[in-house]
């Protein structure tokens, strides 16, 4: 009899506790993706995305990941979240990977591990019982009527991520404590004049660069500054030498493939590019290295807003 009470409190917390919502919907690329429960074999592309279901806690519902240590060195941080789970393809996951693996759903994006026409898209997953969710940044990448790119391109897909898990509360308040940060971000660097930005992350012939669709141009944004190539109608893409250089940018975003060392080759090639070698931000050294994940969509995207404002405008952050 004395247990009774403890038994009915138990009952009443379950009656009181929040049911999951599902079925769910979630918007993507134009399409509408419902779920009736959650997935429980999920396979995930690429470093940065899966930063986005780790921050979710959503490894008990993963079967993998793909695309990570065929191009990425990772961090401690990276290794311990991923754990025990398989990377079942170091490089592009082939169909016959994800139905190995019994995957019923995929995240990866147009150019972050699907080419339109490819083997694996949305529309040759769907008949193998796979759903796949599609980067929303990489939706310019078919579709070149999207809007420019913005922080909501992180928020958007984190909170989407969540709903179709489950986790949607969880999801939301992750958001709004990046949104708190980015916004101190804004406050600080507010009335500043923006410094021009070009992000250079690989190529010697031509460039490979972020354009108006890309995440880096809403980073650039976010931390006070503007990117030189920022009314080019392309995602990632190239450009030439000399349209960079006309634009005498102010400040350089290296990528840094190798964590710590690797932007220094494309530092080198730009002191010794005729035209390069002359634009205000290469005469002055004026840059910042930052990872693959940080310019990606993820949850290292704050990190690098704050970074970058500090580097473009160093005196407004020297007292913190």
């Amino acid at each position: 009899m004395r247990a009774l009470p403890h038994i009915a409190l138990v009952a009443s917390l379950v009656l009181a506790a929040p049911a999951l919502a599902f079925p769910v919907a979630v918007e993507n690329c134009g399409r509408m993706l419902t779920f009736d429960k959650a997935p429980e074999r999920a396979v995930v592309h690429d470093l940065n995305m899966s930063e986005m279901a780790f921050a979710l806690g959503l490894q008990p519902h993963m079967a993998g990941v793909t695309g990570v240590s065929g191009w990425y060195k990772t961090t401690p941080a990276f290794d311990a979240a991923k754990g025990a789970l398989p990377e079942l393809a170091p490089k592009y996951p082939t169909m016959e990977t994800l139905i190995a693996a019994d995957a019923d759903f995929f995240m990866a994006g147009w150019h972050y591990g699907m080419k339109p026409g490819g083997e694996v898209t949305p529309d040759t997953l769907a008949p193998k019982g796979i759903a796949t969710y599609v980067l929303t940044e990489s939706c310019a990448q078919v579709d070149k009527a999207r809007p420019r790119a913005s922080m909501d391109l992180l928020y958007g897909d984190e909170i989407a991520l969540g709903t179709i898990f489950g986790k949607e509360s969880e999801a939301r308040a992750l958001v709004a404590g990046w949104k708190d940060r980015v916004a101190k971000v804004s406050d600080a660097v507010k009335g500043k004049t923006p410094v021009s930005v070009f992000l250079y992350d690989s190529g010697e012939d031509k460039p490979f660069t972020a354009g108006k669709f890309a995440m880096p141009t809403a980073l650039i944004e976010a931390a006070g500054g503007t990117n030189v190539l920022g009314d080019i109608n392309m995602s990632w893409g190239t450009t030439s030498w000399e349209d960079v250089a006309v634009r005498n940018p102010e400040f350089l975003v290296l990528l840094d493939y190798q964590d710590g060392a690797g932007y220094a080759k494309l530092l080198d090639f730009l002191k010794r590019h005729p035209a390069m070698s002359e634009t205000t931000a290469v005469r002055n050294e004026r840059f910042l290295p930052l990872r693959y994940e940080q310019i990606t969509p993820g949850p290292a995207n704050i990190d690098a807003v704050e970074a970058l404002a500090r580097a473009l405008h160093p005196a407004d952050f020297a007292a913190q």
